[in-house]
């Protein structure tokens, strides 16, 4: 313990109990999302377009609060705007499979991304991956295999939904790519409300486009409002809040509570049963999570020396 405390301090990580006790409210906040999608009766997309706009006002104040001096880049806001796209399309395929799959199978899938980012890595530095990040990718591979055959097992249903959760962990990944080289200049709410203008008004569309029932029904505006206060105000608030303080192999090893989560919110309200070819399939996309986010590579952004 006092070795990793060491490490930690020597790498600049300043860790107290209240960032660790942020870092885990943060990710199950975020955890109970898919289980706020399904009980919403607007269409998964409608959901998906409340859960950023309704946060929209507090986001720009926190961002306005946490203004940088000088003058936007608008470069580079631009360049969030069109990350925003890809977040669009993350949020309405992860929406659409949340109600297609088990709740475990919808988080593990639809973090994917963090595989999909190691591998980018590894194709930008044009070099062979080390044993932890072969480890992961295969780990990854075999254990998304398991996954979508029991899926295919139980129904086709099913499958289609994993499907659509593994699609928004790609989108997901190229909206973390622009995003994430935004934020330091930008700073994190800055960010947040230019992805969450850009992405808005693309959802309503998909959901008009759709059909969707926009507005909320008999279940009235609970779930829509739970969800845009667990998954962007209190979910990724307590993140930004954390994530600075720790070492990328615990921020993905806290990543893996919200499948937990998720799971277990299934088992006992939609009755998910998990079988121990489930679990072994969740572990090893969790290995690969974890190794991803332990050993991500370097990359070289454009213009830097």
């Amino acid at each position: 313990m006092s070795q990793t405390t060491a490490s930690a301090d020597n790498n600049g990580f300043q860790a107290g109990a209240w960032h660790f006790a942020a870092l885990i409210a943060g990710n199950v906040a975020l955890a109970l999302g898919p289980w706020l999608v399904r009980l919403a009766d607007t269409g998964p997309v409608s959901a998906a377009f409340w859960r950023l706009f309704l946060p929209i006002p507090l986001i720009a104040f926190l961002a306005w609060r946490a203004r940088r001096p000088g003058k936007l880049d608008w470069k580079l806001a631009m360049l969030v705007m069109a990350a925003g796209v890809f977040f669009s399309l993350d949020l309405a395929s992860w929406h659409i499979g949340i109600e297609r799959t088990r709740l475990g199978n919808a988080v593990l899938f639809g973090n994917s991304g963090s595989v999909i980012l190691m591998l980018w890595g590894l194709v930008a530095l044009r070099r062979a991956p080390s044993w932890r990040e072969g480890g992961g990718v295969i780990a990854a591979l075999v254990g998304a295999a398991i996954l979508l055959g029991r899926s295919l097992e139980i129904s086709t249903t099913t499958f289609i939904g994993d499907l659509f959760c593994l699609f928004a962990g790609i989108c997901y990944a190229f909206y973390l790519l622009p995003a994430q080289r935004a934020r330091a200049a930008l700073g994190q709410w800055s960010v947040l409300l230019l992805v969450s203008l850009a992405a808005s008004p693309l959802l309503l569309g998909m959901a008009a486009l759709a059909g969707e029932p926009v507005w909320p029904g008999e279940a009235g505006w609970t779930p829509v409002l739970l969800l845009a206060l667990t998954s962007q105000i209190i979910g990724q608030g307590l993140l930004v809040y954390s994530l600075r303080h720790f070492p990328p192999l615990i921020i993905g090893m806290a990543l893996l509570t919200q499948p937990a989560v998720a799971a277990t919110v299934g088992w006992f309200v939609f009755g998910e049963l998990l079988v121990p070819l489930d679990i072994l399939g969740m572990v090893l996309v969790g290995a690969a999570l974890i190794l991803a986010r332990s050993s991500p590579p370097r990359v070289r952004a454009p213009g830097e020396g």
